[in-house]
């Protein structure tokens, strides 16, 4: 029973990291977190008391420690799937992380560390959470590129207001690329996506380009960031 509670001690911990991730829709979610950490305990749990029957003295010595440095060999690899470039910016990094720390809890929790994997949980919970409201209150660099993507009605002339409301709050348009977004309304629908940089509040940006006429919808992101 002690391994059971182990083994469900890493899913529970490894699902509230799954449970953040979807809940901010990431590539990796509730069950690949899940499965993830459930794994890692599992390998542990099978490392520290899967060979009870072969073990004899002087034949054979079990180390945990070989099957824990696997478990990080393995994530690296399924990590590296979740991270990807996009226009010089990457994206997937927090993903791939949050993805090896869960390995990580559920090797902990699988060692018999409790109190260590539900620790390592909190501060994970703290970095994705806490931190995030902490990097936007950072000063930005004037180099830094925002991406935004405006979401407006067709041939009302909008992505010229757009433009001079950008210019107007202290933004430079480095890139511009439009296409055809459906329609709302019966009425045509066209999305932009900007790449701009300057010193100046991109939240406050996206606020003034929400007001316009026209604009249905108005999204913003650190395009330099590591995305998750």
């Amino acid at each position: 029973m002690v391994q059971v509670g182990e083994l469900g001690l890493g899913l529970l911990l490894s699902t509230v990291i799954g449970l953040e991730r979807e809940v901010r829709q990431k590539s990796a979610g509730l069950r690949t977190h899940s499965l993830v950490g459930l794994g890692a305990a599992l390998f542990m749990l099978v490392s520290k008391y899967g060979f009870s029957d072969v073990l004899a003295a002087g034949q054979v010595t079990v180390d945990p420690s070989r099957v824990a440095a696997q478990i990080v060999t393995g994530i690296g690899f399924l990590g590296a799937g979740l991270i990807f470039v996009r226009r010089d910016s990457v994206h997937g990094l927090t993903t791939a992380a949050s993805v090896w720390v869960t390995a990580a809890i559920g090797a902990a929790a699988g060692a018999g560390l409790p109190l260590l994997a539900a620790a390592a949980t909190a501060a994970y919970l703290t970095v994705a959470l806490a931190f995030q409201a902490l990097s936007r209150r950072l000063p930005r660099s004037g180099t830094a590129v925002s991406l935004l993507r405006v979401r407006y009605l067709d041939g009302h002339g909008t992505l010229r207001q757009v433009l001079q409301v950008t210019t107007a709050c202290g933004f430079a348009v480095d890139e511009l690329a439009a296409a055809s977004s459906g329609a709302d309304d019966g009425q045509r629908m066209v999305e932009v996506l900007l790449h701009v940089h300057g010193t100046g509040s991109v939240n406050d940006l996206a606020t003034r380009l929400s007001e316009l006429p026209g604009v249905r919808a108005v999204t913003s992101e650190d395009a330099n960031a590591l995305v998750g």
